[in-house]
């Protein structure tokens, strides 16, 4: 099935990207769909949005969808949402805040963000090669809100944009989850409050701290429709950074990926073996270096 699927990805049909990347998300097929995909290119501009709740990354995407397209470059979104209690599915679903279009290069997909992870939904990766296979240059990723999930997205694009708005707090929230520090550029949203300067002259003050690295810091207010155009430059001006990685650097990510994965389903299954090898390590009476590789071991082993 999954061949027959991918054959029909490459002559375009947007019904079975639509089912491959729910047969992703349900982590279905994976091995196969990785051995098809592997030899792609990473072709696309992959730009992550983070940001608390209420902060409009929904909105600031919906405002540069139609400015990328006047470009001429097939966008796609995956937008993360807070898992159903009922369904499992994406709690506010396809696309209920950027609206549905009939624009064949545009591709808009709501996805269940998983308990696991907290800001993602899981297999990101494999979707975001799905997207490359059929031509899409930019991939926009939206996470469920801003914290230490956040970090792992840093791993699937090319660029985190960090999303605060004035009069909220969330200087303080950034700095405990350290979520600056994987931010690549940071827009100050709703920038036609009056705080807007001040928020944007402390971020600037907390990055000061880091001089290694440059991170713009920029002002866009929807309300206003005024940034969008700098935002956009901003983010197209960066490095591919997914380009540019080593092979044995993706290898690492994806080992992790695939440890943490494997980890998270042996805890939910209340392994017997993960649990007697966890307690016996905090109980001091295994060494770390034996506990690692007895870990490895047992994962390796266990069912998916």
């Amino acid at each position: 099935m999954i061949a027959a699927l991918l054959d029909r990805l490459r002559q375009g049909d947007r019904n079975a990207l639509a089912r491959l990347i729910s047969l992703a998300a349900q982590g279905e097929g994976l091995a196969e769909l990785q051995a098809s995909l592997a030899a792609n290119p990473r072709s696309a501009r992959v730009v992550a949005f983070t940001g608390s709740g209420g902060v409009g990354k929904s909105t600031l995407i919906g405002k540069l969808i139609p400015l990328v397209r006047s470009q001429g470059h097939k966008v796609a979104v995956l937008a993360c949402d807070p898992q159903s209690p009922l369904s499992g599915g994406a709690l506010l679903g396809d696309r209920f805040r950027m609206g549905s279009s009939t624009d064949d290069g545009v591709f808009i997909r709501s996805l269940a963000a998983q308990s696991g992870h907290g800001a993602l939904a899981d297999h990101l990766d494999v979707m975001i090669r799905l997207f490359e296979t059929v031509g899409f240059e930019v991939i926009f990723l939206e996470t469920v809100g801003a914290g230490q999930g956040d970090v792992e997205v840093r791993r699937f694009s090319d660029v985190v944009v960090l999303m605060l708005q004035p009069e909220t707090g969330d200087d303080v929230q950034w700095e405990k989850a350290g979520i600056l520090e994987c931010a690549d550029i940071v827009v100050v949203h709703k920038a036609d409050l009056p705080t807007t300067e001040q928020t944007a002259a402390q971020v600037r003050a907390a990055l000061d701290l880091s001089p290694a690295r440059h991170v713009p810091v920029l002002r866009v207010s929807t309300k206003a429709n005024t940034g969008h155009a700098e935002l956009w430059q901003t983010i197209h001006a960066l490095p591919l950074r997914r380009q540019h990685a080593t092979a044995a650097s993706l290898l690492l990510e994806s080992a992790i990926a695939w440890f943490k994965e494997r980890y998270q389903a042996a805890e939910s299954r209340h392994d017997a073996e993960l649990v007697k090898l966890i307690e016996a390590w905090q109980r001091g009476e295994t060494p770390t270096e034996i506990a690692a590789q007895s870990l490895l071991n047992t994962l390796t082993r266990a069912k998916p």
